[in-house]
């Protein structure tokens, strides 16, 4: 005689809802993957913000780190144009430091700080206590002293930077960094 044998689910219904449990968790999880697979390589590349650059990060290097600063750091470009200044140059420290005195503002000055209208401006004190005037162009951006700013608000520790397309700086350094007749005749 042949038994018949009965095919039961189980005889504990707690078992067998946790194998549903965790065979729909497991299922629902290589979906996951995949749909997220799929979305990773269909976007767009990552944009890539562009760095600020070694003398500018020699002179945010200079600021304490525990105090909130606000500086408007010239770009590289700027660094080389203005000042003539190149990351080998062996006084480059002194002028960096004279660069960080005018263009250093011992507070954080947010985006929101500087919203501002056309024609309307704030005054600012630097740590040298060379006076920043704050405005913005028609075209929105932040304009200290006359020089416009490429990006704003970026951080980066406790330091908010606005690289600005120039130098800050009073007449007295102006006059100190331009290049002598004999230099600009040469050329």
């Amino acid at each position: 005689m042949m038994r018949r044998r009965k095919i039961r689910a189980s005889k504990n219904p707690l078992k067998f809802v946790c194998v549903i449990v965790t065979v729909s968790f497991i299922i629902v999880q290589i979906i996951s993957a995949l749909h997220l697979t799929s979305t990773i390589s269909s976007s767009p590349k990552p944009v890539i913000k562009p760095s600020i650059g070694e003398l500018g990060e020699t002179v945010i290097g200079m600021l304490p780190e525990d105090l909130a600063f606000t500086l408007f750091l010239p770009s590289e470009e700027a660094f080389r144009r203005d000042l003539r200044l190149d990351r080998n140059d062996s006084d480059s420290y002194a002028t960096l430091t004279r660069v960080l005195g005018f263009s250093a503002v011992p507070r954080w000055i947010s985006t929101a700080d500087l919203d501002l209208e056309y024609g309307e401006e704030r005054v600012y004190g630097s740590i040298s206590g060379f006076d920043l005037v704050v405005s913005k162009d028609l075209k929105g951006r932040v304009v200290v002293n006359g020089v416009a700013s490429e990006k704003k608000g970026l951080r980066k520790g406790s330091v908010v930077v606005y690289v600005i397309d120039g130098v800050l700086m009073d007449a007295e350094f102006r006059q100190s960094v331009q290049p002598d007749d004999d230099d600009v005749d040469d050329r």
